[in-house]
């Protein structure tokens, strides 16, 4: 889908969107003049180097950075003019988002840790939904035990069913199988996707492997800060295929 198409039905779009931080060494620009729309109910997969900003991206996407130049609307809002208790509330609301590290709260169940953000939005079924989604991704059976009872791959899983709870219209997803082993990954991949479309939800995911981007209706490729291509899924499967030939 091309960026005027996405731009019709867009759930997230950037506009000239840039960041910039300050360090000892002066100004680091990270992102400059990005222009993206991502489309309703589509996947996306973001891809590039380290280094290349692709994670500073997802993160402008969410309201976890704020953007140091141009705009960026998420769901026909723009997120530069919230503050920082809107941002979170706005989150709570219409975003999941996964992280390579788990971010579970330690001294909660994997029950406790799905339905807080559901009570902290005051939900009144919040234990009930979180227990939904644990069974959805295969813990059911894990709901009373604490994370460092919990190997990495249903931790991860944990937070997944928390990121979905909320029933997100947009799905953030940083590297989400980057702590894992190649089997448990590809399992947490899949059960990401069928969240996606379970609910309907949009999803971007960061990732470094370009056959799990090749999965999603669209490939974003990420260098030095800027969008390289923005084309589909097909030309990062080739991309991929000709990888795994070498």
């Amino acid at each position: 889908m091309t960026d005027a198409a996405a731009a019709d039905d867009a759930v997230i779009q950037l506009k000239g969107a840039e960041l910039a931080l300050s360090s000892n060494a002066g100004r680091v620009e990270i992102l400059k003049g990005v222009d993206l729309s991502i489309a309703r109910g589509s996947t996306v997969g973001i891809v590039g180097p380290s280094g290349s900003g692709k994670s500073s991206l997802l993160m402008l996407m969410g309201g976890l950075e704020r953007a140091t130049g141009g705009q960026v609307t998420a769901l026909g809002h723009d997120l530069s003019a919230m503050d920082e208790d809107a941002l979170a509330r706005f989150r709570r609301d219409h975003m999941g988002v996964v992280f390579q590290s788990f971010h579970l709260i330690p001294t909660m169940t994997a029950l406790e840790n799905v339905a807080t953000p559901l009570e902290l939005a005051g939900a009144p079924d919040a234990f009930a939904r979180a227990a939904e989604e644990l069974e959805a991704v295969g813990l059911g059976h894990r709901a009373d035990h604490y994370p460092a009872q919990l190997s990495g791959g249903e931790q991860q899983r944990v937070a997944l069913a928390r990121a979905a709870a909320g029933r997100p219209e947009i799905l953030l997803a940083d590297e989400p199988t980057g702590n894992l082993d190649g089997a448990t990954g590809e399992a947490i991949i899949s059960m990401l996707f069928g969240l996606s479309e379970r609910h309907g939800a949009t999803l971007v995911m960061v990732t470094h492997a370009p056959e799990l981007a090749a999965r999603c209706d669209r490939v974003v490729k990420v260098a030095d800060g800027r969008i390289e291509d923005a084309g589909t899924a097909a030309a990062a499967g080739a991309a991929a295929d000709a990888e795994a030939a070498q």
